[in-house]
């Protein structure tokens, strides 16, 4: 009864409510990632444990909330939008908290290490990565006055700027992750051939942050485009 409640009261303004909760949660997880790397790089596997551990029940609050969204939102009578759009919407920032799930479990399971001269540019890419994952949630946060307004032009001509803004810190992040795959290049052949492998992986992962944040920004980009 207690869950129908809050679920009640998060639906209670809009529709749009629910999703920014869940994105919300979702950044939380992605923004871990941060702090993790830089524990991972000063070897402080504790700490790393600890964040991943933050992660992994952040991801599980989203997930929790998805769940209950999925059965919902289709049972609306009078939603502004198609519930379709806004589960296509959901799934896309649910990809956020699985992936940095994905990065701090290899990590941690495999204990990997990043290479010294690798470490200050490692963490400006998770940091850009994250930052794209942020603006976002930025974008998201504006979701419920866009629907209160009525789609006004006002509100629309903000939340483009927000996503124009979201396209920049992807391509940022993408600019980031060719560097730092130049360096790793550069180290191959003083690296257990395994361990190259899963960095490259890693790599590709912390660049998907950035790239499912984009998505999420294209996903709303097109629910003002109808």
């Amino acid at each position: 009864m207690k869950r129908f409640s809050a679920l009640a009261n998060l639906f209670g303004r809009a529709p749009s409510k629910p999703i920014q909760e869940h994105m919300t949660l979702a950044v939380k997880a992605a923004a871990e990632l941060t702090g993790f790397f830089e524990a991972v790089t000063s070897d402080d596997w504790e700490q790393a444990r600890q964040i991943q551990q933050r992660v992994t029940q952040f991801g599980q609050q989203a997930n929790e909330l998805k769940k209950e969204l999925r059965v919902h939102i289709p049972k609306r009578l009078f939603l502004p939008l198609p519930s379709t759009d806004l589960l296509e919407l959901l799934a896309s920032q649910d990809r956020l908290p699985n992936r940095a799930k994905d990065i701090t479990g290899i990590i941690i399971g495999r204990r990997m290490s990043i290479p010294s001269s690798m470490h200050e540019e490692m963490n400006e890419f998770v940091q850009a990565s994250v930052a794209a994952a942020e603006q976002a949630l930025v974008a998201i946060s504006e979701f419920d006055k866009l629907i209160e307004s009525g789609f006004d032009y006002r509100e629309l001509s903000l939340i483009s700027t927000m996503i124009k803004q979201l396209d920049e810190l992807e391509e940022k992040s993408d600019r980031l992750e060719i560097g730092v795959r130049t360096s790793l290049f550069a180290l191959e052949t003083q690296l257990p051939p395994v361990d190259v492998m899963f960095l490259y992986n890693i790599i590709d992962w912390v660049g998907d942050i950035a790239n499912r944040a984009h998505d999420v920004g294209g996903r709303l980009h097109l629910l003002l485009a109808r």
